[in-house]
């Protein structure tokens, strides 16, 4: 129901999850900020919002502390992640695409548990115009090894904040 909500209103209000809006919220937040932005990072993903806005937010938010917009960041989407990948077998969707067609399912995890699998995944992390927390859901679903598949995320989104933080949120913050 939660989910619903959420999607319902980032659909109708999509500026509202732009990075300057998420930055005012945030402040509103004074002494416990860290903690508000750690928890939004890492509950954003149970919700399928995704986490860019929130992580140039954090750069605007914090210019002078930039290294530890990328820690919380990095911890957050981590965080995330772990929560989708179980989630996913939490709902069944791993015993339902067993069950549905367990060839398929079968080729898909030991494709994704080959070197390849990793680069798979730490591809899509890294690539911005696709959301992450799919590749979360399908690795949780074939029960792709955890180790490979948070380390794999881990390297893709890694790069993809140290681009937002350093580059992106450098950039807003001399054009803001």
């Amino acid at each position: 129901m939660i989910v619903v909500i959420c999607l319902t209103f980032y659909l109708f209000y999509p500026n509202k999850f732009a990075p300057q809006e998420i930055a005012i919220f945030l402040r509103e937040f004074h002494g416990s900020i860290w903690l508000v932005y750690l928890a939004m990072s890492a509950l954003r993903g149970i919700t399928l919002l995704p986490s860019t806005p929130l992580v140039i937010a954090g750069a605007i938010i914090f210019p002078d502390q930039l290294f530890w917009v990328f820690v919380v960041s990095i911890t957050g989407i981590t965080l995330s992640s772990t929560m989708i990948y179980y989630f996913s077998e939490f709902l069944g969707f791993d015993e339902f695409f067993e069950n549905k067609n367990p060839a398929l399912s079968e080729k898909l995890k030991r494709n994704l548990e080959r070197p390849l699998g990793f680069l798979f995944v730490a591809g899509w992390a890294f690539f911005p115009i696709v959301p992450t927390d799919l590749v979360c859901y399908l690795a949780g679903t074939i029960r792709m090894s955890f180790i490979k598949f948070i380390a794999a995320i881990l390297v893709g989104e890694s790069i993809l904040c140290y681009f937002y933080i350093f580059l992106g949120g450098s950039l807003i913050n001399k054009l803001w």
